[in-house]
């Protein structure tokens, strides 16, 4: 795939981690206080009605749909990625879930090379190796204490990287379908569930819930159009960049204030990022 190509989905993906972070403020602004079944059945429902306008103009695109059980699989794995995720979120620091969440990119390149057969070049690994590293001198140690939030953020990791792969899987498909799929699958996975232990929301809180929604929504249209242009490999080193946007929000917002490792673990990713980015050097003509 061309260099191009892949910057173009870098800024893609830039923008719908830019956009999933602005969700995630929300839940974790009001995730102790509602299930997180709930929200995420919200996002769904809000979300779908977003698109609807789009789904009835282009509605020819589903006729004579295959990969139904692909379809099927995403979005089971991405309801239990979605709700695990808002489950987490509300009960760790945003800096830990994102530190946690930086074992997926790695998964994501393992997979990618086994399952979509993609071939990933050894400075990308290197790069992948040294991001981690950051990652790690950036959170440290943490202390936290016990919470039900770390297993959840580890199962997020496993159902997150399956579903990623069966996005790239299906790559060929209309991006409108793969929107509805997902956006109506997640209402119908997580409906039942929403209802048997609904909380009552006030009324005040109704446009904060919403607008999870709206981001969220606005996010799996750039990440499907990133993943459409991009390779899986290429995505999940760049994805490093969520750890300095995550930690600066958590810090402005929340008053997590990282230590001072954070900035050199910070400066490994940003570099390891970039060098993904940047275009390889000319092959030397033998003479």
């Amino acid at each position: 795939m061309s260099q191009p190509r892949n910057l173009s989905g870098g800024a893609w993906l830039i923008a719908d981690m830019s956009l999933n972070i602005w969700a995630l403020v929300i839940v974790k602004s009001m995730g102790l206080d509602i299930p997180s079944v709930q929200l995420v059945f919200l996002r769904a429902l809000s979300g779908l009605v977003l698109i609807l306008p789009w789904i009835w103009v282009a509605r020819d695109r589903f006729r004579g749909l295959d990969n139904l059980p692909l379809h099927a699989l995403r979005v089971g794995l991405s309801a239990v990625t979605l709700t695990s995720s808002f489950f987490a979120v509300a009960r760790l620091p945003l800096a830990l879930f994102s530190a946690i969440q930086f074992t997926r990119p790695v998964v994501t390149m393992v997979l990618a090379t086994l399952i979509l057969r993609e071939v990933i070049p050894r400075r990308r690994w290197w790069a992948a190796a040294a991001a981690l590293v950051g990652a790690g001198i950036a959170i440290g140690p943490t202390g936290a204490e016990w919470s039900w939030g770390l297993p959840a953020a580890g199962l997020v990791v496993l159902s997150g990287t399956g579903a990623i792969i069966v996005t790239r899987r299906l790559h060929a498909a209309p991006r409108v379908v793969m929107m509805t799929f997902y956006t109506a699958g997640l209402a119908v996975c997580t409906a039942p569930f929403a209802l048997t232990g609904w909380v009552p929301v006030p009324a005040g809180d109704w446009p904060t819930l919403l607008a999870i929604g709206v981001f969220a929504q606005s996010a799996q249209f750039c990440f499907l159009a990133a993943h459409a242009r991009a390779e899986a490999g290429f995505l999940s080193v760049l994805g490093y960049l969520s750890l300095p946007l995550t930690t600066t929000i958590g810090f402005l917002i929340f008053g997590e204030a990282p230590e001072a490792r954070f900035y050199l673990g910070a400066a490994f990713i940003i570099a390891s990022a970039l060098a993904v980015a940047a275009r390889p050097r000319a092959t030397r003509q033998k003479i």
